[in-house]
């Protein structure tokens, strides 16, 4: 409040001081100023809501940069200026089609700058010109002005003084009522003696539309101006008064808590007497309803909510929500679908094209386009792609998108928290939104595209306001989705022809009635053979390109690629893969840029790879050949792809009740080693060990690597072989490696990861594995080039176990 009044005295006090100035510059003086006025080029001011007349002063807030330029110049050089209204207060850069043709000669008389940093120009008018033409000088209007005076009535016309009279009358009752009059404070509308001064200061200060202003400005008889700013007067006191009766009027209604409500109805009943109403907003919304595809039953609804926004006042916040509100429904894209390709060989083609291997992910879209052109109409599938990190499972979508041609969206589920986020918030709260489906609709523009629901395992499990996942269940249940219910459309809306393809990592931590839902499919893992394809196909030209090379500039050969897939990156996918690609390349690129310019090689060896990422940040998973008795190989998933693992047991002199474990084991396989140790001792006499040979020596198990964690129950066998051949001193048959869970009685059960795990034996030079009979299914889907040279024994028990693995 202080800054404020801050402001209002130095304003009042600038323009006493120019009042001043203004009484000392004479009407010779005036003249003198446009002698020679239609000979030159002058400056050129366009103005905004408000309009200079001659001998009239008029504050003037300075905003726009050319004005500034002008105003400032004006003032040093103390230049007449022109000065002239605009048509549109929107053109920020008015040229001479912008301006009204009639205007003033005006001076700066004086220049104030605020605290705020703005800047306010008192300019005075002298006398009436015409624009002749006007063009862009170095920072401003520039242009030539004629002569246009005015004709004064002459003296004593008594019907000019008593239109003069009663234009002081009732300017002097408008400016009681405070209704918005340009007049300062310092002014008394008595003190003003020169006729046509008081005529021209009050045609300045009206508040009016620049249009009208420019209308009494064009009047050159100030007699007819007169009468015509008394039209003016009359009505803008009749329309103060009827302002005042409908004051009083809702006044009955008001108190405190209903303020705004008689806001809103002082403006309703002002549009009631002047004849207007919004019908722009609603007539645009019926006329894009009209070409909607939707059922009788949404466009009823429609019409209700339009019949809302007619009864609310356009300037209230509910107004703006309410349109906001039938935007939404009418960009949805009811019933509006894009044709889908049912030429089988050319989808079949573009997933080839963009995707190698994922054999079973591409027959079930090919399905489904094939039933689709025998039938006609088919609901779409909803599939949930799972597998570890990189391997393509998002990117998978887009091509799926591309060889059905459909719209493509998709959507980041990882880390939602809030249940709206999936249905949307209801309408009645402040800043209310759609949720993502509906969200993602939109974005598409069809009601079939191919909709990515992405990283659905990591959907929060600790939710704040509602649970997503259970909200999800409508959105992917083929039997609801036909009539989804998003909070804020409010109404039911056909998600069922849209392809929902979830991806996820881990699906053991996705809700089961969501996992039901949807049908799993599996993307493991890529094996160095598959790596090298992708790499050669897809990631080494799309780096090259990136890096501004041509596919002839460098070439990587077959083992530089395996290099890095092996040396370089420790992953199921091909993430890391591109990565380094990319970084040999940005390499290469350093080097032919440098001044020296070092030769690069055309085509990349692994000597070059070794040169240009350094050392190999990963060991080749090798078997290690030992003839030490109670190591044992065993194999692993990981969320990175399958690994080999050693399990060392070895004993100590002690009471034979201490069984130890290390190497940062979780419980289930400590639970394991437990089971392992319980089985040898029950099975000691098959195995000729001395009873008392448990109670003198005390056992140690060990599963190196310790920083890594470790669980899970597929090393029971490793660990129940790495015992016995510690008590029983045999050591373990080369190049053998296992994987099964152990039962008390002996018996093997299958496990999980078996191609990740076939994967990884493969590459350490593995060439026997033990498993579980029940695990043979599992080696028949692998394809016969990946488990070429490898033997596979299939067992039922722990005996067979260590009757194959044991020397």
């Amino acid at each position: 409040m202080r800054s404020e009044q801050l402001l209002e005295d130095l304003l009042s006090n600038a323009l006493s001081e120019s009042v001043q100035v203004v009484a000392k510059f004479d009407r010779a003086e005036m003249e003198m100023a446009d002698t020679d006025i239609e000979e030159k080029e002058i400056p050129v001011l366009p103005l905004r809501n408000m309009m200079l007349f001659p001998q009239t002063l008029l504050p003037v807030n300075v905003s726009r940069e050319s004005a500034q330029a002008l105003l400032a110049d004006a003032s040093k050089r103390k230049l007449t200026i022109a000065v002239f209204g605009q048509k549109r207060e929107d053109v920020e850069h008015p040229s001479e089609r912008d301006l009204y043709r009639t205007g003033v000669l005006g001076r700066v008389v004086k220049m104030l700058k605020l605290p705020d940093g703005s800047q306010t120009a008192f300019l005075q008018g002298l006398s009436r010109v015409k624009l002749v033409e006007a063009h862009e000088g170095d920072r401003y209007l520039m242009g030539h002005v004629e002569k246009y005076p005015e004709v004064e009535p002459q003296r004593g016309d008594r019907e000019f003084r008593a239109t003069i009279e009663a234009c002081k009358d009732l300017a002097d009752k408008f400016m009681q009522r405070g209704d918005g009059m340009r007049i300062e404070s310092s002014f008394s509308l008595n003190d003003l003696q020169s006729r046509v001064f008081f005529v021209n200061f009050l045609c300045g200060s009206l508040p009016i539309s620049n249009k009208e202003h420019v209308m009494l400005l064009e009047e050159s008889m100030l007699a007819e101006r007169a009468k015509k700013l008394l039209t003016i007067l009359n009505r803008e006191y009749q329309f103060a008064q009827l302002k005042a009766n409908i004051q009083m009027q809702t006044h009955e209604d008001l108190s405190r808590g209903q303020r705004e409500f008689f806001l809103r109805k002082e403006m309703e009943n002002i549009k009631v007497e002047l004849g207007e109403n919004d019908e722009e907003d609603t007539k645009r919304l019926r006329d894009r309803a009209a070409k909607k595809k939707w059922s009788k039953e949404t466009q009823e609804r429609f019409d209700k909510e339009v019949a809302k926004l007619e009864h609310q006042s356009s300037q209230s916040p509910e107004y703006s929500t309410q349109l906001d509100y039938l935007n939404t429904l009418l960009d949805l894209p009811w019933g509006e679908m894009t044709k889908d390709r049912i030429d089988i060989a050319a989808a079949e083609r573009i997933l080839n094209r963009d995707h190698y291997g994922m054999e079973e992910v591409k027959e079930r879209i090919l399905e489904y386009l094939a039933v689709l052109k025998m039938r006609g109409d088919l609901k779409s599938p909803i599939i949930c792609l799972y597998g570890p990190p990189g391997v393509g499972k998002t990117s998978l979508g887009r091509s799926i998108a591309s060889a059905m041609k459909r719209k493509y969206v998709r959507v980041s589920l990882g880390g939602v928290q809030d249940e709206a986020e999936i249905r949307g918030h209801r309408r009645t709260y402040i800043g209310a939104m759609p949720g993502r489906i509906i969200k993602g609709l939109l974005t598409a523009g069809s009601s079939n595209p191919v909709f990515i629901l992405d990283e659905i395992d990591k959907v929060g499990t600790n939710p704040v306001h509602g649970d997503p996942a259970s909200a999800l269940l409508e959105v992917l249940d083929p039997e609801q989705n036909k009539a989804f219910h998003d909070n804020y459309v409010d109404m039911d809306y056909d998600v069922s022809n849209v392809m929902f393809i979830a991806t996820a990592n881990n699906i053991s931590t996705i809700p089961a009635p969501l996992l039901d839902r949807m049908e799993l499919i599996e993307v493991s893992g890529y094996l160095t053979e598959e790596k090298l394809e992708i790499a050669k196909r897809h990631l080494v030209p799309k780096q090259l390109e990136n890096v501004g090379m041509k596919r002839t500039d460098v070439k990587f050969s077959k083992a530089a690629l395996e290099k890095i897939i092996e040396d370089y990156t420790r992953e199921s996918g091909v993430r890391e893969l591109d990565k380094k690609i990319n970084k040999v390349l940005r390499k290469i690129a350093l080097r032919e840029t440098r001044e020296e310019k070092q030769e690069a090689p055309k085509s990349l060896q692994p000597q070059d790879i070794k040169e240009l990422l350094g050392t190999e940040q990963f060991s080749r998973e090798k078997y290690e050949d030992n003839d030490s008795i109670g190591v044992v190989t065993g194999l692993a998933w990981t969320a990175v792809g399958g690994e080999i693992l050693f399990v060392e047991t070895s004993l100590s002199k002690g009471k034979g009740s201490k069984l130890t474990l290390t190497g940062n084991l979780g419980d289930v396989m400590k639970e394991s080693a437990m089971l392992a140790m319980e089985y040898v001792k029950a099975h000691a006499d098959a195995l000729n060990i001395p009873t008392e040979t448990f109670e003198e020596w005390n056992v140690h198990i060990h599963v190196p690597e310790g920083a890594v964690p470790k669980d899970g129950p597929s090393a029971g066998i490793t660990i129940a072989t790495s015992i016995a051949s510690a008590f029983t001193h045999r050591k373990v048959r080369s190049k053998l490696a296992m994987t099964g869970e152990i039962t008390l009685r002996g018996k093997v059960m299958p496990v999980g990861g078996i191609k990740e795990k076939i994967l990884a034996a493969k590459r350490a030079g593995i060439t026997d594995i033990i498993l579980c009979r029940e695990n043979e299914k599992n080696i028949k889907d692998i394809p016969e080039k990946y488990v070429k040279g490898l033997t596979f024994h299939y067992v039922e028990r722990v005996e067979e176990v260590l009757k194959f693995a044991l020397l």
